[in-house]
């Protein structure tokens, strides 16, 4: 549900209300309102609160499983080599979150390719 899941998102991150909303450039009644229900997030701003926390639209409103890396340091190596592998994208390293989205993405494509 949208409400877990911004909260989990906000607490995994060590945010207090007043610093999310900060972030988000509202005020500290307004996204406590989206995180007890009380108040429904524009579009616009479930986009904000999706980039903000890292991940896709999709998650925060439930419809794809969450991904299983959120709390895990994430590290390539070669067994060979014992060296960590970096992966670029546009000559940019991806991130954390980044990784996290690309695997919601795939499962989220694969459930509608299910259907």
């Amino acid at each position: 549900m949208f409400l877990e899941q911004l909260a989990q998102l906000r607490k995994n991150k060590e945010w207090s209300l007043q610093k999310t909303a900060d972030l988000l450039g509202i005020a500290k009644s307004t996204y406590a309102g989206y995180e007890s229900g009380y108040r429904q997030p524009s579009l616009e701003s479930l986009i904000k609160l999706a980039d903000l926390f890292g991940t896709s639209t999709d998650y925060l409103l439930d419809r794809v499983d969450p991904p299983t890396l959120s709390n895990k340091k994430i590290e390539l190596t070669d067994k060979n080599s014992h060296s960590t592998i970096s992966i670029n994208i546009d000559n940019k390293k991806i991130s954390e979150d980044e990784l996290i989205d690309f695997i919601a993405f795939v499962r989220a494509k694969r459930q509608l390719l299910q259907k």
